[in-house]
């Protein structure tokens, strides 16, 4: 049975919840600094499940299933910078613009989400000061201090998609994913494709755009940072030994896709 709504008031975030923003190895020496903009399913306590049972709270709905061990195996792999967002993507989207409307979802493919229905600025504000502010907030100083540092950054989104989208099924093993600057998509893109057991999709089964993203627009575009969005199919990161075998497959095909950049 869902549980109740709870009324607004005061702070969103009670002492002792998650952080927002869990960052691992930030001083990793590698060039890739990876974003995990969906790798939480958390809800502050005061919104309950937003009305929702529990089931649905382990949907894609709620998050990328299995990003977020992927991206811990390929930060140790490679050294690098992780941060990862804690809370369900249902609270509000760290990879929409809060200004859009699928930011804080009323329906999330076919499944009403009652918390979020009919909030005020006020409802809206706090979600986007307790946790989408806080997590953007420090992509932009990890990145600020990796540039005064005189370290080089390339930016890597990692996310998971469903193998089943409204009942049609979708053949990509991974997608590489961009949208003004494919100057590390199309190395990888031709390197994942070279593996020879893989269907590797172009900007599918999404692509980038300032509407529908927001983690790559500003922190990859903006700065002219190198930069790609990953999807990785969900029933391919189903087990640790699958978050295993992709975190080592880019762990080797990222710093090969790097060296092919112009100039790199």
């Amino acid at each position: 049975m869902a549980e109740p709504i709870a009324t607004f008031g005061g702070a969103l975030l009670a002492p002792g919840e998650p952080d927002p923003v869990m960052v691992v190895n930030e001083t990793g020496r590698s060039v890739f600094f990876l974003a995990c903009d969906h790798g939480g399913r958390s809800f502050p306590r005061r919104l309950g499940r937003l009305g929702l049972d529990e089931p649905d709270t382990l949907r894609h709905i709620a998050w990328d299933i299995g990003i977020a061990e992927v991206g811990r195996r390929l930060s140790a792999a490679l050294d690098a910078a992780l941060i990862v967002q804690t809370y369900s993507r249902l609270v509000i989207d760290c990879n929409r613009d809060p200004s859009v409307p699928s930011s804080i979802p009323e329906t999330s493919e076919d499944t009403p989400i009652p918390g979020n229905r009919d909030l005020g600025e006020d409802e809206r504000r706090a979600r986007r000061e307790a946790i989408f502010t806080p997590y953007h907030r420090r992509i932009a100083a990890v990145l600020d201090r990796r540039q005064s540092d005189g370290r080089a950054s390339a930016l890597i989104a990692l996310h998971s998609f469903t193998p089943v989208f409204r009942g049609v099924a979708r053949p990509w093993h991974v997608g590489v994913l961009f949208n003004r600057d494919d100057r590390l998509a199309r190395p990888l893109l031709e390197l994942l494709r070279a593996e020879g057991d893989l269907v590797v999709g172009e900007n599918e089964p999404y692509r980038v755009t300032d509407l529908t993203d927001y983690t790559v627009p500003v922190h990859g575009e903006r700065r002219g940072l190198p930069h790609v969005e990953i999807e990785i199919r969900q029933d391919l990161l189903a087990d640790p030994a699958g978050q295993s075998s992709w975190a080592a497959r880019l762990a080797r095909l990222l710093p090969a896709a790097f060296a092919r950049l112009p100039g790199g």
